[in-house]
């Protein structure tokens, strides 16, 4: 403890410079061991989720985006002339230096979290077991309104299948498994308790949805009485040869992590009672009522390099949490989010281990928000298990060396400039808004040629990255 605080005490030192002052149009990158390789204005869209898929000999990135602003509802597409509503973004970046824009497929009017398309994930056809092997396809949300699938064969002209769904109250991070076509989708079922809970379907033949059930907190289910736990966030699977859903609740407050047994959850009973709700459930952490649970990653057993001489626990079953901070210039009702790595290994109790956070330097001043929100979730091997990826709004994506999860470390950082596009984020002062420019990188992604994508919250776009020098030899890259 004491090694790590004293590390800690000299990490400002050595990175003040790229802090001192608040960035201006026109000043270049904060980076660390990390670099810009390409970038796509994406039409000076608000964007949340990015996910690169690899087509044939092509690699096309699909970016959710949130709804409009207040002064811009429906920006303007230059590819044809037309105002639309914030939807889904669709980028060739097969060329990861040189990306081309290639469709914008309109969301649900709205503004902010209340329109756009913001989830999205891609599977193939010949990968799905009911799908059509010439075929691609992607799921994502109608705003808080509904999910659809896509046709996205040629990424260039999409057309909608199906619309699932309609009438849910919320919709948000949804989870697709492309070998069993099992989604787990983020909703809000309108007999439900809760603005977000989960839905699962059998998208195998993505055509044609089949619903499963209907899965949450207890407390959340029709008919339940009492206060109300926390909402679902999102959930990740191991599918079915890890035979674990890992799902998060909670945002910035009273995060949950539950740790469900697959099969359990599709084939068990499936009436939303209180004794059916716990039946999948191996294990479930409350985290701090001050911190939420957004992201739940697992990272698999990894060899702690501390513990390999032990007889049992050298290898730890490992999870990675990400908080969401939600509060423009680390603002009153809120304390930091951050990042927290949980040991598993004994499911029925998992426990906090270790955490990260930068240092703070001038980010609570340059406005917007700063914290933790979303990690990377690929689990392809170029990073798996080495460097994680983790966005931090106006501190931009850090890369995390999480080789020993018990020791994380900061390698790497890469904070993009803000444009003419980037959008201000005002807090209240004396009654009055008081309004800053600043970078908000939302999510990052990554894809098995090492390559990083970051997208921005305040319309600025994405920037592609790889990464050098410490942060690319954690990686194991040459």
């Amino acid at each position: 403890m004491v090694r790590s605080v004293l590390a800690l005490a000299f990490v400002p030192l050595l990175i003040a410079p790229a802090f001192a002052q608040s960035p201006a149009i026109g000043d270049p990158p904060e980076a660390s061991n990390m670099r810009l390789v390409g970038y796509s204005d994406l039409q000076a869209r608000s964007a949340y989720q990015p996910t690169i898929h690899r087509q044939g000999d092509r690699y096309i990135a699909y970016i959710g985006h949130h709804g409009g602003t207040d002064d811009i509802q429906k920006p303007v597409n230059p590819m044809t002339g037309t105002a639309e509503f914030n939807g889904t973004s669709i980028v060739d970046v097969t060329d990861p230096a040189n990306p081309k824009y290639l469709k914008h497929i309109p969301g649900l009017e709205g503004t902010y979290e209340d329109g756009g398309a913001q989830m999205v994930r891609v599977c193939d056809g010949k990968s799905l077991p009911k799908g059509d092997p010439a075929k691609t396809y992607m799921l994502r949300v109608f705003g808080g309104k509904a999910h659809e699938v896509w046709d996205v064969s040629d990424p260039a002209n999409p057309s909608l299948l199906v619309r699932i769904g309609e009438g849910v109250r919320d919709t948000h991070k949804n989870w697709w498994e492309c070998d069993t076509g099992i989604a787990y989708l983020v909703s809000g079922a309108p007999d439900w308790r809760t603005r977000r809970m989960m839905q699962i379907y059998d998208l195998s033949d993505p055509a044609h949805p089949k619903h499963i059930r209907d899965f949450g907190l207890v407390g959340q289910e029709p008919g339940a009485t009492g206060a109300v736990p926390t909402e679902e966030h999102g959930a990740m699977s191991t599918g079915p040869a890890g035979n674990r859903v890992y799902v998060g609740y909670g945002t910035n407050k009273g995060g949950v992590l539950q740790i469900l047994d697959r099969e359990k959850l599709l084939n068990g009973p499936k009436e939303p009672t209180p004794d059916n709700l716990r039946y999948p459930v191996i294990g479930e952490f409350h985290m701090s009522p001050l911190v939420g649970a957004h992201t739940t990653y697992p990272l698999g057993e990894i060899a702690i390099p501390e513990f390999s001489g032990d007889k049992f626990g050298a290898k730890r079953n490992m999870i990675m949490i990400v908080d969401e901070a939600l509060v423009n210039e680390c603002g009153p009702g809120e304390t930091r989010q951050m990042m927290w790595f949980i040991d598993a290994t004994i499911e029925k109790q998992p426990m906090v281990v270790s955490s990260y956070t930068p240092p703070a330097g001038n980010f609570c001043e340059r406005g917007g928000r700063f914290g933790s929100h979303s990690s990377n979730e690929s689990m392809a091997p170029v990073f798996f298990g080495k460097l994680a990826f983790v966005t931090w709004f106006n501190a931009g994506v850090r890369a995390i060396d999480i080789r020993d999860p018990y020791r994380p470390r900061e390698v790497g950082y890469f904070i993009p400039p803000i444009t003419k596009a980037t959008d201000k984020r005002c807090i209240k002062v004396d009654g009055k808004d008081r309004c800053k420019i600043a970078i908000q990188s939302n999510n990052v992604e990554t894809d098995d040629r090492g390559y990083i994508y970051v997208v921005d919250r305040a319309n600025t776009g994405m920037h592609i990255l790889e990464v050098t020098g410490e942060a690319r030899a954690a990686a194991g890259m040459k």
